[in-house]
């Protein structure tokens, strides 16, 4: 009989996350012909769903658990910018984001046909200079009421001013968790926690040869960035924490893996709530990793419950 993981309380836990936001659209139908037009499935919807997705999929992770989360990001003056806002309401989340009028709201559209994903339809641009301003005063204004800080960087450009984000929360003493993305980590200097997953990381350091090229390639990337904790998650080969005192595997857990988008939302979401919740490194990693083995069993994005994960 497997023993229940002992519950931790985040009632406590205050999160502060700062990042690209973005709404997640399903449409869901059936497939029964090909398109006369063209070699592809028609798809007859039947069911929408709209859900909070990057970093606004990070904040609803730790609210789930009952962490007091605050969002910061960007949105456009338009009905999926409003859309966010509205979502995140219903979560509580304390939302405060920068509407730029210029701006349209990132959106990931999703076709789903027979429980498949048959496409994907990105509508993105980066925010402007002034929206910018406003999200780093914000951040500014909240970071002193938050234990650690969240950076979920999908590279959208809300977090084009990351470096004095991070020099902020480090002048108050804070935690820092980035999420990376792009070849150019130098930007992620001084975090105190670097999530990259494989290919992230191969885009930095190259391809590794063995588990102690791997552990030597983290850890001179994570001493050069001067980076307390490297995480790298490894989809079904768990995840390993390099730090300085050495490294730590966590196989990953054995599930039906469904769906991973949005599982290094939920990683970086619990990994954090541990932490601001006053939990060890490796304790918070162990309990990560169990959510991601959670979360991949179900569509699309969506959080871990406290009743699953201290099941």
């Amino acid at each position: 009989m497997v023993e229940p993981i002992v519950r931790v309380d985040f009632s406590g836990a205050r999160l502060l996350v700062v990042g690209d936001l973005m709404l997640d659209r399903y449409w869901f139908g059936d497939v029964q012909r090909i398109s006369p037009e063209a070699p592809v499935p028609v798809v007859r919807v039947t069911r929408t769903d709209e859900r909070l997705g990057g970093a606004a999929n990070v904040a609803f992770n730790a609210a789930a658990l009952g962490v007091h989360a605050t969002l910061i990001g960007v949105v456009g003056d338009d009905e999926p910018g409003r859309r966010i806002e509205s979502l995140a309401r219903e979560r509580g989340i304390d939302l405060r984001v920068a509407r730029d009028p210029q701006l349209a709201t990132t959106i990931k559209l999703r076709v789903i046909g027979r429980q498949q994903q048959l496409l994907r339809v990105d509508f993105e641009q980066a925010p402007g200079a002034q929206a910018l301003a406003l999200t780093l005063d914000a951040a500014r204004e909240a970071m002193g009421r938050a234990d650690v800080v969240v950076l979920s960087d999908y590279g959208k450009g809300v977090l084009a001013q990351i470096d004095r984000i991070v020099a902020l929360a480090r002048a108050a003493g804070r935690v820092v968790i980035a999420d990376p993305k792009g070849d150019d980590y130098s930007r992620y200097r001084g975090v105190t926690v670097l999530t990259p997953n494989r290919g992230e990381l191969r885009q930095v350091v190259g391809t590794w040869r063995d588990e102690a090229d791997l552990a030597a390639r983290a850890q001179a990337l994570r001493q050069s960035l001067d980076v307390r904790h490297l995480l790298l998650t490894r989809s079904e080969e768990g995840m390993t924490l390099f730090s300085e005192d050495g490294v730590l595997n966590v196989p990953a857990q054995a599930r039906e893996v469904y769906d991973v988008s949005g599982a290094g939302d939920t990683v970086v979401a619990v990994l954090a709530s541990m932490l601001a919740a006053g939990r060890p490194i490796a304790d918070a990693v162990g309990l990560a990793n169990r959510a991601a083995g959670i979360v991949v069993g179900k569509l699309g994005t969506a959080a871990v419950t406290p009743q699953e994960l201290f099941a």
